[in-house]
């Protein structure tokens, strides 16, 4: 189905929109190959194509969508020495392009046009991102509204020269080749040909130096059967008149001027009947350039459903990278959990500290006495208390579990790293940055962002959960922080299983904790707090490692923006025929 916004009020879609939405595609497939590319003077093959649709959508298709009534660029293509020099000055009537024997005699565009239209053909036109000092520019001859320009040579031994004639062969509306007959077979010129005839590019073959008599037939019978087997296609002509449909023009060897540097004109006569027609009638050049545009569009197909096969084919890649980054990862936060779980989180010291605190002697009277069973007598119990020491205590326990976090993370990069580096795309996206391998630089603070976070949410827990016990509710106003800590001290002991019948320093204290928690709030309502203090613990190390796991997913394109890129580029090159003219 065509989207919506490109449907004009003849119900098909607009052109220019539509040309506008292969840009942004294009666009947006040049901007993944650079976030990707890590060796920018190494162009792939997906590369090479990428850049190949963003070169030709944004610099014909556009300019020339916008504006049908733009001059026409006609441009001259062929090998060396087969006379596009010397068929320039027979368009132009005066010499405008250089001939001679010394190869290659055009080194660089020469332009025959009009001041106004090559401004325009170089402000926003296809001319504009052509460097100035490569084009030549005679205003001798030219007719307003056309712009013909003799390339170099398709296959010079300059690789420049050759890079300027395939760029001027893509913003081109019309092709005139020039051969002759000895060459019109070479394996170069058709392969040009072959580009001409993908891009459906109106065209012209002008065949020089034909021997007399029927050998020059010949030739030109052979030319047109090579012509035949191809979709090469001759620029609509006006129903009627004499500037029809060309197929191939015959110039004999030796048809020359006097001057030596043009032909005579009536060797090419077809052809300047046509040029002269286009220059003075703007529907025809109107007309040609929709016929070239429709084709250009048509046969960006191939290119576009191979771009977007690329595109897919790097979903599939960067999926592999970020699975390999998000199991890494994962693997490393079950190791911290289960770490967790088995209650050997703190350093004895911090556990000394809460000891003499939960282990006095007021405690375990209460304890021995059944006090603690009795909620109603709980606030002498508070007022008798020494004095917790939550600061130290809570302190110990976030930088213990920072420390853990940070190594945990470390490891988990060191996998990813390692892993990626068995990939050729993975290895040379972790070359680029030495950080990749270890934790973050500001992970230790986040962590102990997260984690006061959490004691503050456990803290908030405690109060809301004494507000609803009578006899409890004042008790715990005098000590939240203090239940904040006993509370967070119990999910990494609790979740290890440690029972009073234990021996050790962390045993006893998670014993005397437990009963000090079961004793203000019951057994149910501890339970209940320290089950939600886990689970909001887990969500703050998922956070944390999904933060560190982001670093590599950032590296690469996400799969499901790729494989809807690779949809987009599909669906909207398939609406072309819809688009175009009849």
């Amino acid at each position: 189905m065509v989207d919506d916004r490109f449907v004009n009020d003849h119900d098909r879609p607009d052109i220019v929109s539509l040309v506008e939405r292969l840009v942004a595609l294009a666009e947006r497939r040049w901007a993944l190959v650079r976030a990707t590319d890590a060796e920018p003077g190494a162009v792939s093959e997906p590369d090479a194509r990428a850049r190949e649709l963003l070169e030709h959508t944004r610099s014909y298709l556009l300019p020339r969508a916008r504006d049908l009534d733009a001059p026409l660029v006609v441009v001259l293509l062929g090998p060396t020495g087969s006379g596009k020099s010397t068929l320039l000055n027979t368009i132009a009537g005066a010499p405008a392009s250089r001939t001679g024997v010394l190869r290659p005699t055009t080194r660089d565009a020469v332009v025959l046009a009009t001041d106004a239209d090559l401004a325009g053909l170089r402000s926003a036109g296809p001319l504009a991102n052509l460097p100035s000092e490569r084009l030549d520019h005679t205003t001798s001859g030219a007719r307003s509204g056309l712009a013909v320009i003799d390339a170099p040579d398709i296959d010079s031994v300059e690789r420049e020269n050759r890079a300027l004639a395939d760029t001027l062969l893509e913003l081109a509306d019309m092709c005139v080749f020039v051969t002759t007959a000895t060459r019109y077979a070479d394996r170069v010129p058709w392969d040009v040909l072959e580009r001409i005839e993908q891009r459906r590019l109106p065209l012209v073959v002008v065949v020089n130096r034909l021997p007399p008599g029927s050998d020059a037939s010949d030739v030109l019978e052979d030319v047109r059967r090579l012509v035949g087997r191809t979709a090469l296609a001759a620029p609509g002509g006006e129903a009627g008149t004499e500037a029809g449909p060309l197929e191939v023009i015959g110039v004999a060897e030796g048809a020359l001027d006097a001057s030596g540097a043009a032909l005579q004109p009536g060797a090419v006569e077809p052809l300047l009947r046509r040029i002269e027609w286009l220059a003075t009638d703007r529907a025809a050049r109107r007309r040609l350039a929709e016929q070239a545009l429709a084709g250009a569009l048509a046969g960006l197909a191939p290119l576009t459903h191979a771009v977007a096969d690329d595109v897919e084919h790097a979903a599939i890649d960067a999926d592999a990278l970020r699975r390999i980054a998000a199991a890494d990862h994962a693997e490393e936060l079950r190791l911290l959990m289960e770490q967790l779980r088995r209650g050997d989180v703190l350093r004895e010291e911090v556990i000394r500290q809460w000891h003499s605190f939960v282990g006095a002697d007021q405690i375990t009277r209460a304890f021995s006495s059944g006090i603690g069973r009795v909620r109603g007598a709980l606030l002498s119990l508070f007022r008798g208390m020494p004095s917790a020491p939550v600061a130290a205590v809570q302190q110990g326990a976030t930088d213990d579990l920072t420390s853990l976090v940070v190594a945990h993370a470390g490891d988990a990069a060191r996998r990813t790293a390692t892993h990626w580096s068995n990939d050729s795309l993975g290895s040379r996206l972790v070359a680029t940055d030495a950080t990749l391998w270890s934790a973050s630089e500001g992970l230790a603070d986040a962590t102990r962002d997260a984690l006061g976070e959490w004691v503050g949410a456990i803290a908030t827990d405690v109060a809301a959960t004494g507000a609803t016990k009578r006899g409890v509710a004042r008790g715990v106003s005098v000590g939240v922080n203090a239940g904040a800590v006993t509370v967070m001290l119990g999910v990494f002991a609790h979740t290890g299983g440690i029972t009073g019948a234990e021996v050790g320093i962390a045993a006893a204290t998670a014993f005397l904790n437990q009963k000090l928690l079961n004793a203000i709030f019951g057994e149910a309502a501890v339970q209940e707090m320290i089950e939600r203090a886990r689970d909001r613990l887990r969500e703050k190390l998922e956070e944390l490692m999904g933060a560190e796991r982001s670093r590599f997913d950032r590296l690469v394109p996400d799969g499901t923006e790729l494989r809807s890129l690779a949809a987009e580029l599909r669906r909207t090159v398939d609406s072309v025929p819809a688009a175009v003219p009849a």
